[in-house]
């Protein structure tokens, strides 16, 4: 039987941008068809709901970009390899966010 070669963090630190890319991406079709699938709801529970959502979203972000670095740095007792692993899902980041504005731009 083989073993299973180990993902390297420039890798992990991808699928971790990629993921908050995505779950970002379902958060904004939420926001974007919002009064569409619920219609416009004027009253007290649509700004609530909206800070659910968010306050949600910012945990979801959180254990998305902080799980896997915060397992390393208090398991592995490897601080150097999971502040790695934070810097490089943010370096993800900001070329999906250059990305991002790139088709943006090229749309218009």
């Amino acid at each position: 039987m083989r073993s299973k070669k180990p993902l390297s963090l420039e890798f992990v630190g991808f699928l971790q941008a990629l993921g908050l890319v995505f779950y970002c991406g379902l958060v904004s079709l939420l926001f974007w068809q919002g009064n569409n699938l619920f219609g416009n709801t004027p009253n007290y529970w649509g700004p609530v709901l909206f800070l659910i959502i968010f306050s949600f979203s910012a945990l979801v972000c959180a254990l998305v970009t902080l799980g896997y670095p915060f397992f390393i740095f208090w398991e592995e007792k490897k601080t150097k390899k999971a502040l790695k692993l934070v810097s490089l899902t943010a370096l993800w980041l900001l070329v999906f966010i250059l990305l991002g504005l790139i088709l943006a731009l090229i749309s218009k």
